[in-house]
């Protein structure tokens, strides 16, 4: 049988560290991040559907099934949203950017040949794919590169998947390196915190949380705000030094 999303249980160490390399080597390969996340899955996203299930709330939303990828690419509805809403954040995080939910299902089918299926767990995979973006408006982390390490920190803490345990250590030593006087690594490790003492966010009624306040939303769900990642100056937090940025910039 050929091996699957959802029949493959286990760990692919030397795919997981050829896809490390990659991502090292460019941070902007998505497809990388999806084959890591595939080699180290492990059983993360059926023990996180089966929690689902446990919980009070979660057994409604499995048999609804709603796909949040198009609810976050209707960018007319949420630009409807109240001002400071956690829809609007979202809305003006991957407006910024030119990103969309749609660009990362886009990627991560190049990794995976049964991501559509219909099946619980393909289901919750997409869920967790989908709410990438929405977690990096929720947890305070941008998208630069120290912004990535501490967000996939975060979301181990949240899935137990180890994937994002290895991006966010390996992206983490790497900024440190580049950045010996900055606290990169305590800002890595802040974010798994943050992470772990957060209310479990797979379990959210998203449709429900893009109407609600952002300042009280991140209050309601236990999320701290990252204070070692926003102690790093924004122009450095890509791994370049502010001496060699003003450098590169006159040249």
């Amino acid at each position: 049988m050929t091996e699957t999303l959802l029949t493959k249980i286990g760990f692919d160490i030397p795919a997981a560290l050829r896809g490390i390399g990659q991502l090292l080597r460019n941070k902007e390969d998505t497809k990388a991040v999806f084959d890591i996340m595939r080699a180290l899955s492990g059983r993360s996203i059926p023990n996180g559907y089966e929690r689902l299930l446990r919980s009070s709330e979660g057994g409604r939303i499995a048999y609804d099934r709603v796909e949040l990828q198009p609810i976050l690419d209707d960018h007319a509805t949420l630009a409807l949203l109240p001002e400071g809403s956690v829809g609007r954040a979202y809305l003006d995080f991957v407006q910024g950017r030119k990103i969309s939910a749609e660009g990362l299902a886009e990627e991560s089918r190049a990794s995976s040949d049964d991501i559509d299926s219909l099946h619980p767990y393909a289901w919750y995979g997409r869920r967790m794919r989908d709410v990438h973006d929405l977690w990096h408006v929720l947890s305070g982390y941008q998208t630069d590169a120290l912004g990535e390490a501490c967000v996939v920190s975060f979301s181990f803490a949240q899935t137990k998947s180890w994937g994002f345990a290895l991006i966010g250590f390996a992206a983490g030593r790497e900024l440190q390196r580049l950045l010996p006087g900055r606290p990169v690594m305590k800002a890595v490790w802040q974010a798994y915190q943050n992470g772990r003492k957060a209310a479990w966010l797979p379990v959210e009624h998203y449709e429900s949380l893009l109407r609600e306040p952002l300042d009280q939303a991140r209050a309601r769900l236990k999320i701290a705000a990252p204070t070692y990642y926003q102690a790093i100056p924004a122009a450095e937090r890509d791994g370049i030094p502010a001496n060699l940025k003003q450098g590169l910039a006159a040249a």
